[in-house]
């Protein structure tokens, strides 16, 4: 019984995984489709989000019905919590490509963003898109070290967003308001990506070592 029960733990953290791999190739399909202003990558990103959150409720169902029938405690009750609330943060981050490809889309056939800003939501996607496969393989192998390394990248994910303002707030920005609504915005989504990434990270460092790392915690 036992043996059965520690697979469905198993099971679960597996599927958490699985989720960080969607919410990944989301955002780096919604780049791209961003950057590139390539409709049908914007249209499967919003078509497969289903997926995600589909994946949420079906995690939530595997924790709350082990919370149910087996009342784990200690380090197995970490796990169950942990992943009720990684589960929403992955959603969220499926939700937060969602937005991008949904402004690829609405833009479309223009460019979201003028080209001069272009070269920070590269490499903002590049980075947010790494943080998410960090995060899969630190719930995968519960490393401690792996999930604290990741704050660096996240600080510099911060950076750029913060560096956007200036830009943006800058006398000789050209580009009207319409454009620096969409560039801030979309800002915004990449920065909050990055911080959910973390803190799917930080639940495994909560599971392993029973404390839970500063994270933040303001809404999408």
């Amino acid at each position: 019984m036992r043996e059965a029960y520690h697979v469905e733990l198993d099971r679960l953290a597996q599927n958490l995984a699985e989720m960080c791999d969607m919410a990944a190739t989301a955002m780096s399909r919604a780049t791209k489709a961003l950057l590139e202003a390539d409709l049908v990558l914007a249209e499967q990103v919003i078509s497969d989000d289903q997926r995600v959150d589909d994946a949420r409720a079906h995690c939530e169902e595997q924790a709350y019905a082990l919370l149910a029938l087996q009342a784990p405690v200690a380090t197995d009750l970490r796990t169950v919590l942990a992943a009720i609330h990684a589960a929403e943060s992955l959603e969220r981050m499926g939700d937060l490509a969602l937005h991008v490809a949904r402004a690829a889309r609405r833009r479309h056939p223009d460019p979201v963003l003028p080209a001069e800003v272009a070269p920070y939501f590269a490499e903002m996607g590049t980075v947010v898109v790494r943080l998410a496969r960090q995060a899969e393989e630190v719930i995968k192998s519960r490393d401690v070290d792996a999930a604290r390394s990741m704050d660096a990248a996240d600080d510099e994910v911060d950076d750029i967003h913060r560096h956007l303002f200036t830009v943006i707030m800058g006398n000789d920005w050209p580009h009207g308001v319409a454009a620096a609504v969409d560039t801030t915005l979309l800002g915004r989504f990449y920065e909050r990506f990055g911080d959910h990434a973390v803190s799917v990270a930080n639940r495994m460092v909560f599971v392993v070592t029973g404390k839970m790392p500063g994270y933040h915690t303001n809404e999408i």
